[in-house]
């Protein structure tokens, strides 16, 4: 199949710059695959399309306030640093905008509060082929620790704010209320809905509510460059999964009951592991650079739920793959949906709405 394949025109106002005043106060378009007919809700009332017996998995990464704002310590030009994994201590991959003059043995000064220096230095020890830098960074113990003071929640770039930097809102809502390990660079934007008394009525409605955890880094977000997606490579990313976790999906599989994927995320380390282990979860954590997109043969999700994505992603390529298991339909299903969306003026991306493919 082709990159072009997954295309759609999407009106610039139908991306949401703000959340929903409430998280659950959200849409929520549900798609039943098998008919391709789609229902219009509101996100609270997903409890209504769950049943006893199901367990409902969700990524509990937190997002870091991975952006920093730098300058060229012998051009004085700014520069914007995202930091994408950790190598060591004050040992960062990072992306660099504007990268280019950003050579080897570049010195950067890290700015804190107001665009003042922060004593933070970094360094670029190497230049990968994706055109990422590995920097070093000095005058600190360990960055990581002062990212909370220095960096700010890192937004996508399609999400605009007045001043150039998020706002308050932005550092509540650009998380989960369930997140709890430190690692992603953007959020799993489809547990953004979820409050914490939302759960919890789940939960008395008999369905098993647990997580795994995948760092989203830049596999999930960066563009497909190749023009058929046979060809197309991802970047590695970081996941764990507890053993009781595995114990409950196994059990669910076993007994024929669903598991629901809270986001694309969810999604790879459930089926990347179920792709090494014949179809069942164990404990333990690895790096995944799966890539779905149709056909493909799910072992164990059985329900999704996920926000609208960018055309040609590898996000709605695996929102396809799952409209229709193991064909190639899901992608006309899934452009159809977008299509009633767009109509009937949802909101898209990571502070818009969601749908729920049963």
């Amino acid at each position: 199949m082709r990159t072009s394949d997954f295309d759609f025109e999407l009106p610039p106002e139908r991306i949401a710059q703000v959340p929903a005043p409430s998280r659950d106060a959200s849409r929520l378009l549900i798609l039943h695959r098998d008919s391709g007919s789609t229902e219009h809700r509101r996100f609270r009332e997903i409890i209504d399309y769950l049943r006893a017996g199901d367990v409902l998995v969700l990524n509990n990464s937190r997002v870091i306030p991975a952006r920093l704002r730098a300058v060229n310590a012998r051009g004085g030009g700014q520069v914007e640093i995202l930091l994408l994994e950790e190598n060591a201590v004050n040992d960062w991959w990072c992306l660099l905008r504007p990268g280019k003059r950003a050579r080897l043995g570049t010195r950067l000064v890290v700015n804190g509060a107001k665009g003042r220096p922060s004593g933070v230095q970094a360094a670029v020890l190497d230049i990968n082929g994706d055109g990422h830098r590995r920097l070093q960074f000095a005058g600190v113990p360990d960055v990581s620790e002062l990212l909370e003071s220095l960096g700010e929640v890192p937004l996508p770039p399609y999400i605009h704010r007045a001043d150039g930097g998020p706002t308050e809102e932005d550092k509540q809502r650009y998380q989960t209320v369930f997140a709890e390990m430190p690692g992603s660079v953007a959020a799993p934007t489809a547990g953004l809905h979820f409050t914490g008394e939302l759960l919890d009525a789940i939960r008395s409605r008999g369905v098993r509510v647990c997580s795994v955890t995948l760092h989203v880094g830049l596999a999930t977000f960066a563009p497909v460059k190749a023009e058929t997606i046979d060809t197309h490579t991802l970047h590695e990313e970081r996941y764990e999964v507890t053993e009781e976790t595995a114990g409950a999906v196994n059990r669910a599989v076993e007994a024929g009951d669903r598991v629901v994927a809270v986001g694309t995320t969810t999604v790879r380390v459930l089926e990347s592991v179920a792709a090494l282990h014949e179809g069942r979860l164990v404990p333990g954590g690895g790096r995944t650079r799966i890539f779905i997109h149709p056909p493909f043969p799910f072992r164990i999700v059985g329900g999704l739920l996920t926000n609208f994505h960018l055309p040609r992603s590898t996000l709605l390529m695996l929102v396809s793959a799952f409209a229709a298991p193991n064909e190639t339909r899901g992608r006309a299903t899934i452009l159809s949906a977008y299509a009633v969306a767009i109509r009937e003026q949802y909101r898209f991306f990571s502070y818009g709405d969601a749908m729920l493919i049963v």
